[in-house]
């Protein structure tokens, strides 16, 4: 082969080259699928040492004020219902969202879910020891992280990325509302809904006139009916 034959094969976007073509770091643990409960567990590890730190020298826990605010109301009073409520059920909701969008809210179910919803309970049931003492906070914090990554892992495989899927399962209309923001957010998931079909737009609409009719935001309830309407009625694929 000439000079000007290996140029011009070399400039060829042809199949031999394209397969040369490899993205920076694939194949490497840090892209793996399995890196990601790895991360969590890291995460999670430090906020739950975090909330060690606020149980014993009142400082350091990651959250926002209003949400410490209930643990802390617990540790005065001995009721750490609010705080497990409210904690676990972001933790709840954070986990079904994440297999869905691909995206893992800290906020909603790291730090509020494993930094204030999981201690509480633990403190409710008479557990203190994870957070009387910062050796036994990191391992349980990573502990608690890893069991939520590979559960998030596992609820994606069987889902939209089943080999069997032929839907979006409510993916498509997926928003993010964790702030105090949020409650704005809900009719763009109305429309968001109803752009990507009617079923998953009525879903959406019926869902957030009952959190209306409950007094809860509606956001999620656009949100929670759009999921609803997509399991029976799929979004296909692109």
């Amino acid at each position: 082969m000439t000079h000007a034959e290996t140029n011009a094969a070399a400039a060829a976007p042809g199949p031999e080259r394209a397969s040369k073509a490899k993205v920076p770091g694939e194949g490497s643990f840090w892209l793996s699928e399995w890196a990601f409960p790895v991360f969590v567990a890291t995460l999670a590890a430090g906020i739950f040492a975090g909330t060690h730190l606020y149980y014993v020298y009142q400082t350091g826990a990651f959250n926002e004020v209003a949400v410490v605010a209930l643990l802390k109301a617990g540790m005065n009073g001995g009721s750490y219902g609010a705080a497990a409520a409210f904690g676990a059920g972001f933790l709840f909701a954070r986990i079904i969202e994440g297999p869905m969008v691909g995206i893992l809210d800290i906020g909603g179910s790291l730090q509020t879910g494993v930094g204030i919803g999981i201690p509480a309970m633990l403190l409710a049931g008479g557990v203190t020891a994870p957070l009387e003492h910062f050796w036994l906070a990191l391992p349980t914090g990573a502990l608690i992280g890893f069991a939520i990554g590979c559960l998030i892992l596992g609820i994606r495989r069987a889902t939209i990325n089943s080999p069997e899927s032929t839907s979006t399962f409510g993916a498509d209309v997926m928003m993010g509302a964790g702030n105090s923001a949020g409650r704005y957010l809900g009719p763009l998931v109305i429309i968001a809904a109803a752009t990507a079909s009617i079923p998953v737009g009525l879903g959406s609409i019926i869902g957030a006139i009952l959190f209306y009719w409950w007094k809860k935001p509606l956001t999620g309830g656009a949100i929670l009916g759009a999921m609803l309407f997509g399991v029976f009625f799929p979004i296909a694929g692109k």
